[in-house]
């Protein structure tokens, strides 16, 4: 007889951009729990040859695309940072897709717990999808900082980057855990230790 196997327990793990969701992730990873990023599948449903792909040619243009057929990604977010309605039609191409993958891999993986990587779970339909929520949070200027330091162009760029995301105070009210991450990188892994043995227990 087939052995029953329980369902893992689903911590949908969210938080600004630069916040250092992946950090976490990763040390969640490093401790054996199962990570799920939505950032990689966004990344691979866009890729050349997929179905999303030639729907963001169609809708915005070949401008959008670069010369190797694939996603010219700058681009693409200058546009949808400071267009709205273009950030929703691309929204609407490629959420459908990422939800659909990411329930099918949560509904594949293994493990105790699953950690699922979902920057804009606020607005997710997703949301509904995961049994707690976890918010990395950090300030808003160390935001920027972090952001200056990567691939943001300008200081008004990474404040509309952040404008256009759902508020630090709206990803708080949903949070179940809060990983506060504008310290030292050791004070970051005791939180997420003390999570991991939080979530293995659940």
């Amino acid at each position: 007889m087939q052995e029953k196997t329980s369902v893992p327990l689903r911590v949908g793990l969210t938080g600004g951009i630069a916040s250092g969701k992946s950090t976490v992730a990763s040390m969640f990873a490093e401790l054996g729990a199962t990570v799920i990023d939505t950032d990689i599948i966004a990344r691979e449903v866009v890729m050349p040859g997929q179905p999303a792909l030639d729907e963001i040619r169609q809708a915005f243009g070949e401008s959008m695309i670069e010369d190797d057929g694939t996603l010219d990604r700058n681009a693409m977010r200058r546009l949808v940072f400071r267009d709205a309605d273009a950030r929703r039609r691309l929204e609407a191409i490629l959420h459908p897709r990422i939800q659909q993958e990411t329930r099918r891999q949560s509904d594949e993986a293994r493990g105790e717990y699953q950690i699922i990587a979902i920057p804009l779970l606020v607005e997710s339909s997703l949301k509904s999808f995961v049994d707690r929520i976890l918010v990395v949070d950090c300030d808003e200027e160390t935001q920027i900082r972090r952001l200056l330091s990567r691939d943001t162009e300008s200081e008004e760029q990474a404040r509309r980057i952040l404008a256009a995301q759902s508020g630090r105070e709206e990803r708080l009210a949903i949070a179940d855990e809060v990983i506060t991450n504008d310290g030292a990188l050791s004070d970051t892994r005791e939180q997420v230790a003390a999570l991991h043995r939080q979530y293995s227990e659940l």
